[in-house]
């Protein structure tokens, strides 16, 4: 992945660099949250490994910004931190939209799993937003073209997907429009005559 870490400590930034580097990631480095703010614009990065506490724009600000954005692709956001990992300051990290929260002096150890984490939930929120958006589906049969060029039900398509599960039943509209008729049309024609039965 490519992953931007911010950090204001040289020391620290190039540990952390290296670190990524070695878990074989692509890493751009930001000096502070500004910087990091001005790189995002011009690069495609899904993970942002960040200091809190910075000069110019902090960590949470950062991420208060990457949150604002509209109709743009998810990031994660890792917030490294000095202050202690309290319950609140746990809530505020999250309130400001951070993923996941590690303390200082960084286990790198700890970071791996939490890289292996981010790339899931790309993966999930990339096959969301695919799903959001425009699907190429049959006019007829309501039938969904995956990118196997294979037509399937939106049923299948979905929960292939998103692992989720299907109940069918009939919405007031279609009840009212289509059901409804049905029914009277039934009701209305005359009972088809049975042939009586002859015995031999």
């Amino acid at each position: 992945m490519k992953i931007l870490a911010v950090e204001d400590d040289v020391i620290s930034r190039t540990v952390l660099r290296k670190t990524l580097q070695r878990f074989q990631h692509d890493v751009i480095e930001a000096v502070d949250g500004e910087d990091g703010w001005e790189k995002l614009q011009r690069e495609p990065v899904r993970v942002v490994v960040c200091d809190w506490m910075m000069p110019r724009l902090d960590g949470l600000d950062l991420c208060r910004r990457i949150r604002a954005q509209k109709g743009k692709d998810y990031i994660y956001f890792i917030l490294l931190t000095s202050l202690g990992a309290t319950e609140q300051n746990q809530r505020v990290a999250a309130d400001a939209g951070v993923d996941d929260f590690l303390t200082k002096p960084l286990n790198m150890s700890e970071l791996w799993p939490r890289l292996r984490v981010a790339e899931r939930i790309l993966g999930y929120t990339t096959q969301v937003r695919q799903l959001e958006e425009l699907l190429p589906i049959c006019s007829y049969c309501k039938k969904i073209r995956d990118d196997k060029n294979y037509w399937q039900q939106m049923e299948g398509y979905i929960n292939e997907r998103t692992g989720s599960e299907f109940s069918h039943s009939v919405c007031p509209d279609c009840y009212t429009r289509v059901l409804i008729p049905e029914l009277e049309k039934i009701k209305a024609s005359p009972p088809t005559p049975t042939k009586p039965h002859v015995c031999e």
